[in-house]
């Protein structure tokens, strides 16, 4: 028997806050939920049942008005989850009994009785203390302890030893001591150790007031005095065990079991798949199909057929002998989906899927290889795959496969959620109730899970109308990253080298000025150290001080940087960070045989839609930094006679707030070709453009790009030191001269609350469950996220799909002009220099015409020998 509102509540103190992507709350759900599967597993009880508060008033209020008056209000993220647990225990045909004018321990407790009339035994689980008084030789009580994460068995000896009395007295031990928790006020002075005390000279309060006469003159005239109120206490917190529920019979609480399907559908809802795939053993049937799951796969199946039997068949190994006849039969179905295993950077394995029960696995890389090659020759064969980038890479030894793949399951994925996690098994629990083993090592599993999951996934793009921005940009995109990561950017190792020992050079000289500054050697890497030279030695103030000493970090020091010291120790952290991060690393991650860079472009990781680089991060080399634009020079074009171009979009985040909000003054500014910053400088602060200083400009500057990432006056005041209400009434006086822009932020974060999510120019989406947080501070970061998105994910489908139109232009033409990066607004080739003059026009053709907004997009070229040394050319 479960005390629910005790246990829901528990959990939801117990477990962080949890929402689904449409911002739905559920941590107490799923602690409860937890938890319950746990309980089931190990009883495996005959019946189960939950008992629930119905109402706040129950027959306790008739004569004690105050009962529990002071429990604070019902969380406002754990009201809208009740009936989401009740969701849950319907799945599983666990009944719901709730009585009006009851709380739960009465209905257990009067669940208690009749069980135990009938000779059999119950356990009670709850985290409330008063069902203990329940406890009997035939019932026991599971008491979660540390919120839910362990529970306590109680039997009449553990109650006796921790309360000093038998069960059935506890009542009577409040009646005496009271409960703060429940406001139930008992006899001031009486403890719970005297109470027990007195408890154990007379079995019940009310026999102990009948023998008061008996007792010290103290506790006489106290019990006196409150008698009448000891008795209502005691009332107020006994159990009742005759209330009339529908239940007669105990036997009538058999339990069936899960309803499978539906646990599925209300776990694939809430996003509880590791608690699938804790449900216990009763469930054989999980990796199989509900018939709605079926009916959906069907609804959207491309494919010949669907099982909805996901029971794995009895895969085909592949070998030289059967090569042909699995030709043949895939050849017959037209479509298959291909899962590989990896060694190193070449296939070791794979499965390949074409049908429910056609699956074909190679055992070897001979076989892997045999199998890769004829596919890849096959002319009428769609493949779909989880990770199309690294298909590619493994086809690549065989021939181009990238015409052949139709669908990635991990792209769709993606668009559909970019929060939610794109694994294989991720997604094929989210979007077809598929469980698959934890480990994903499986690839006849994979593979047929992938061939499952396209036409599920294929349909919910259509439905959002993403299908085009999968088909048109990140399907195509993913070969051009693979040929960018294989091609890689070639990198002066002596160039390296030579920044590394000037910036060794630069740490020792600014160290020993540090020195002489402190008037001693110290560690300057040590936050406890230099926090002691700064705040004790030399007596500067101290903003902020942890539990481990003065705080050392770059907000605090900035506030002193006008000291020399202070001054130098920020110059020394930038040198290091720049030795360590960029100089020293980069050297070690050069390959010796090609003298390249190999950097990893990530599709799926960003909420925004913008690629990221890693192993190493070649996005993060800082341009505005003298020391980063020397790091930058060390970047070559490593082909004969060759040159780096670089492709930048100018303001280009502006120009699409421009569109977005069709706000006349920006649309004009751009028209005609103004400088933006020059332009709303001379709107805020109220001057005509030739009067705009170079500070008025960065301030602009400032303000301009603040509107985009939501920035508060707090915020850009922090940004431009000034004072928050100076900051107001610059963000006041640009919403009062850029209307449309005002009334684009306010239409975004409406319709954001309205959908729960937010679109690009191209319809990518990203849901925002921050906008429905109790938090103030998490919706304001809600609001930040809807404007933001909007416009930094429509720079990312305009890049992207930029960059897709590039790559397939210069292979059309022939060019050896090559794509070797990408830095958000930025694009990177290495060009001989006798293409130089064809190549450059033609990608700044397609860069500023690759989406169509209604206001002009610029793209700046530049050329030179390295990234640094670049020159405009136009």
């Amino acid at each position: 028997m479960l005390d629910g509102n005790s246990l829901v509540h528990r959990a939801f103190h117990a477990i962080p806050p949890l929402s689904t992507k449409e911002g739905l709350p559920t941590n107490a759900v799923y602690g409860f939920t937890g938890m319950l599967l746990r309980l089931l597993k190990d009883v495996r009880p005959d019946g189960v049942i939950a008992a629930f508060d119905k109402g706040k008033l129950t027959f306790r209020h008739d004569f004690a008005a105050s009962y529990k008056a002071t429990r604070p209000a019902t969380p406002e993220d754990l009201r809208p989850q009740f009936p989401l647990v009740k969701e849950v225990l319907a799945a599983l045909r666990i009944p719901v009994l709730e009585t009006e004018g009851f709380e739960a321990d009465d209905i257990i407790g009067t669940l208690a009785a009749r069980i135990e009339a009938a000779g059999s035994s119950c356990l009670i689980v709850t985290g409330d203390l008063d069902t203990l008084q329940l406890v009997s030789p035939k019932t026991l009580v599971l008491l979660t302890k540390k919120g839910i994460s362990e529970i306590v068995p109680y039997d009449e000896e553990a109650v006796r030893e921790r309360f000093g009395v038998q069960p059935p007295k506890l009542a009577d031990l409040k009646g005496l001591a009271g409960d703060v928790s429940d406001n139930i006020p008992g006899v001031p002075g009486i403890g719970p150790k005297t109470a027990a005390s007195l408890l154990n000279m007379y079995p019940s309060v009310e026999d102990l007031l009948q023998h008061a006469d008996e007792l010290p003159a103290g506790l006489r005239q106290k019990l006196l005095e409150y008698g009448e109120q000891v008795l209502v206490s005691k009332r107020l917190a006994a159990i009742k065990k005759d209330v009339p529920l529908p239940i007669k019979d105990p036997a009538s609480l058999a339990w069936p079991g899960p309803d499978t399907g539906a646990v599925h559908r209300v776990f694939r809802r809430l996003e509880f798949r590791s608690l699938l795939k804790k449900l216990p053993s009763w469930s054989s049937d999980l990796g199989r199909l509900t018939s709605e799951t079926e009916a959906e796969m069907r609804r959207g199946n491309s494919f010949n057929s669907l099982a909805a039997d996901f029971s794995l068949p009895t895969a085909q190994t592949v070998g030289p002998e059967s090569i042909s006849e699995v030709i043949e039969r895939l050849q017959r179905a037209g479509t298959a989906a291909v899962s590989f295993s990896a060694a190193d950077k070449s296939a070791a394995e794979c499965a390949v899927c074409c049908g429910a029960d056609q699956v074909f696995w190679t055992g070897d890389p001979r076989n892997t290889a045999a199998l890769l090659q004829a596919l890849a020759a096959l002319p009428e064969i769609k493949l779909t795959v989880h990770d199309a980038k690294r298909a590619i890479s493994y086809f690549k030894p065989y021939g181009k496969v990238q015409e052949k793949i139709f669908f990635d399951t991990m792209l769709a994925a993606y668009l559909l959620n970019p929060a939610a996690p794109n694994t294989l098994s991720d997604a094929a629990f989210e979007h077809a109730g598929l469980v698959l083993p934890e480990d994903e090592t499986g690839l006849i599993e994979q593979a047929r899970a992938v061939f499952l999951l396209t036409p599920v996934l294929a349909a919910k793009l259509r439905a959002g109308e993403q299908d085009y921005l999968l088909q048109e940009v990140e399907l195509p995109l993913s070969a051009v990253l693979e040929e960018m990561e294989s091609t890689g950017v070639a990198v002066d190792r002596q160039e390296l080298a030579a920044i590394s020992a000037e910036l060794g050079r630069q740490i020792e000289t600014v160290s020993a000025e540090i020195f002489r500054l402190a008037g001693e050697i110290f560690n300057i890497n040590s936050p406890r150290q230099l926090g002691r030279i700064l705040f004790e030695k030399l007596g500067l103030k101290s903003a902020k001080k942890t539990k481990t000493g003065y705080s050392t970090d770059v907000s605090v020091l900035k506030k002193l940087s006008e000291h020399e010291i202070v001054a130098k120790v920020l110059l020394y952290r930038q040198l290091v960070k720049f030795k360590n991060t960029y100089a020293d690393a980069l050297i070690q991650l050069i390959d010796p045989n090609t003298g390249r860079l190999y950097t990893t472009f990530y599709q799926t990781v960003t909420a925004t839609g913008r690629l990221a680089s890693a192993d190493p991060n070649l996005q993060n080399i800082p341009v505005r930094d003298p020391l980063g634009r020397r790091i930058r020079r060390a970047f070559t074009a490593g082909i004969p006679d060759g040159l780096i171009l670089s492709a930048d979009y100018s303001q280009v985040e502006l120009r699409i707030l421009a569109h977005l909000s069709g706000d006349p003054l920006l649309i004009e500014a751009f028209a005609a070709g103004e400088d933006i910053h020059t332009r709303t400088a001379a709107e805020v602060f109220g001057v005509s453009p030739e009067m705009v200083t170079p500070d008025m400009r960065a301030r602009a500057k400032v303000v301009n790009f603040g509107i985009i990432y939501g920035m508060s006056h707090y915020g850009l005041g922090e940004e431009l030191t000034i004072e928050p209400g100076e900051a107001r009434r610059y963000i006041e006086n640009y919403f009062l001269r850029y209307k449309g822009v005002k009334r684009f932020v306010e239409k975004t974060i409406r319709e954001a609350r309205e959908k729960g999510f937010v679109s690009t120019v191209l319809g990518r989406r990203r849901y925002i469950p921050e906008l429905f947080s109790a938090d103030r501070t998490q919706r304001q970061l809600g609001e930040r996220l809807a404007v933001n998105t909007t416009i930094q994910g429509s720079a990312a489908d305009l890049i992207k799909k930029a960059m897709v139109d590039i790559h397939r232009e210069l292979q059309k033409a022939g060019y050896k002009t090559r794509m070797v990066l990408q830095v958000h607004d930025e694009l990177l080739f290495e060009t001989p220099r006798d293409e130089l003059a064809t190549a450059a026009p033609l990608i700044k053709e397609k860069m500023e015409n690759a989406l169509q907004f209604n206001v002009p997009l610029t793209v700046t070229l530049k050329a030179g020998p390295n990234w640094c040394d670049v020159e405009r050319i136009g």
